[in-house]
């Protein structure tokens, strides 16, 4: 499962949906991200992808504190 943190909605994603395999890299599922969400890619660039132990991924905006 793919959990999206997206212009402040939350989206739950199977990997199958986005196309996604398990040794792909931030990039390429930051394109997949634009291509899912028809948005440029440039959109996702400060996002974080959090790979959990149980195999899903958690995508966000990175945090900025202070």
């Amino acid at each position: 499962m793919v959990h999206i943190r997206f212009e402040g909605r939350s989206y739950d994603v199977s990997e199958s949906q986005l196309g996604l395999t398990a040794n792909m890299n931030d990039n390429i599922i930051k394109q997949r991200l634009a291509q899912h969400f028809d948005v440029q890619l440039n959109r996702f660039e400060s996002y974080v992808i959090d790979r959990r132990p149980s195999g899903d991924l958690i995508v966000r905006p990175e945090a900025v504190y202070g």
